[in-house]
């Protein structure tokens, strides 16, 4: 190094060097599976940006380092399981934490500053770039996931206090959720056929799915469970309905850049706010007609 630099300095550096190292390497494996060729030379790009700011963390530290395999393997399974986008978008906003440790460095190291100037620009302009086609039916797999939480957590609310009885509660929610699932998904269909849109197979195949999905795991209490037990089968549906909202939000915030806090209380309000009126509805019809099951 051609001058002295503060001990904090050269390990904050040297973080980065790893860093960068390894966030290069995870840019060039999922640009081997990324589909588009647009999106590929991205990725590749974004990889030789991070190897050119290792190299100049390198010159500083004079140390050789390696790609941290297990953070690799992670950012890997997690590009092919909930796509690219979300994956590479949820590495970069963990940089947003070394704000403070630019600051120092740029005291002492001149490219400290055009570094941090990329990582929040031409990064970020780059990740815009990307093209998954996942994300184009975000919409159709909103409108599915919706209906299906409002839908079907109404459905299995009323049911629970108007049958008392996991079983057939289960087997009810099952019939009105598959039904639903192929109505919602011819619906879909002809309103993207009917927008003149060649997409249609594809939309509502999404929205299909996403509804499926949700089905399967908010009947899935109501199997588990005993029979007698329908009071424990709703509260464990109506905490699966918040971890789906939650974790569905989560993804669109990530691989969007969407506000978390105010979609996750939008949709987790209506969801329980129909739960609960649907509960009631059970109690009066029970009562009103008469029916003892």
């Amino acid at each position: 190094m051609e001058k002295k630099l503060s001990r904090q300095a050269v390990a904050i550096m040297e973080k980065m060097q790893q860093n960068e190292m390894t966030e290069s390497a995870i840019y060039t494996r999922i640009a081997k599976f990324a589909k588009g060729e647009e999106n590929k030379q991205v990725l590749m790009r974004l990889a030789r940006e991070e190897m050119a700011h290792y190299e100049i963390w390198k010159s500083y530290t004079g140390t050789r380092m390696k790609p941290q395999k297990w953070k690799v393997l992670k950012f890997k399974i997690l590009a092919a399981v909930l796509g690219f986008t979300f994956a590479v978008k949820l590495m970069e906003n963990g940089e947003e934490n070394a704000q403070d440790e630019y600051e120092i460095l740029a005291a002492e190291v001149a490219e400290a500053g055009e570094i941090k100037r990329q990582e929040e620009e031409h990064e970020k302009a780059l990740l815009d770039m990307l093209d998954e086609e996942r994300l184009q039916y975000v919409g159709s797999m909103v409108l599915g996931l919706n209906d299906a939480l409002v839908e079907l957590t109404g459905s299995l609310a009323g049911f629970t206090f108007a049958m008392q009885n996991t079983r057939l509660i289960a087997l009810s929610g099952l019939i009105i959720g598959i039904s639903a699932t192929f109505s919602m998904a011819s619906s879909e269909f002809l309103a993207a056929k009917s927008e003149g849109r060649t997409d249609a197979l594809k939309s509502c195949t999404y929205t299909g799915i996403a509804y499926l999905i949700t089905v399967v795991l908010l009947i899935l209490p109501y199997i588990l469970f005993e029979s007698s037990m329908y009071i424990p089968a709703l509260v464990m549906m109506l905490l699966t309905v918040i971890l789906i909202i939650a974790g569905f939000t989560y993804y669109i915030s990530v691989a969007q850049d969407m506000p978390f806090r105010s979609r996750f209380m939008e949709m987790a309000g209506i969801s329980i706010s129909v739960a609960v009126i649907s509960f009631a509805v059970g109690i009066a019809a029970k009562r009103i007609l008469g029916v003892d099951i």
